[in-house]
């Protein structure tokens, strides 16, 4: 029996014309602090005047960025779609070093292996995503995410862009009031 096609659910919420991107490495602790803003973000600017895109930025001093960017687009996959994806980003958000090596290169995790973060992944979000974090056709997702950031000369995270432009002097630190300004300008 064969598999259906793979289809990744978007990582957007909102359905403005106004476009806010996010570039986020989820175990970065300043990506962290920029996701947990955007919900508010959301609701202060309007579901109807801006689409939030989240876009993945795997970074390898964060050494299991590239495991962790895999299950959250796996999950997006499921038929929860991006709704699931979310729940991946929370937990890692929420239990951010239990998937970080101290100072990025010892600590606990240092005997920790792939399969056992994609299983604390599911044991904190819920989400069970071992399968399609198998496909391996999951890697042209990836690909993109990893594309789309080069192509618009994104290397750190957060970055952030309005309307397809980097906007180098937003930081994770800002109030969401200014981000909601820059946003509508």
């Amino acid at each position: 029996m064969s598999q259906q096609p793979l289809h990744a659910d978007p990582l957007s919420w909102g359905h403005g014309p106004r476009t806010f991107e996010v570039f986020l490495e989820p175990t970065c602790p300043f990506s962290v602090r920029a996701f947990n803003k955007l919900d508010a973000l959301l609701n202060e600017v309007g579901e109807e005047k801006v689409t939030i895109k989240i876009r993945l930025q795997s970074q390898p001093w964060h050494m299991f960025s590239g495991v962790i960017v895999r299950c959250i687009l796996a999950a997006s996959t499921l038929p929860e779609g991006k709704a699931a994806a979310r729940s991946v980003l929370k937990a890692v958000a929420d239990h951010r070093e239990e998937f970080e090596f101290t100072d990025h290169c010892s600590g606990p995790n240092m005997d920790t292996t792939p399969q056992q973060i994609i299983e604390r992944i599911e044991k904190y979000s819920g989400v069970k995503l071992a399968a399609a974090f198998a496909r391996p056709e999951l890697q042209t997702e990836i690909k993109w995410h990893s594309k789309y950031a080069r192509q618009n000369g994104i290397h750190v995270s957060p970055t952030f862009m309005v309307n397809g432009l980097v906007q180098a002097d937003l930081g994770s630190g800002d109030d969401i009031g200014v981000w909601a300004q820059r946003i509508l300008a």
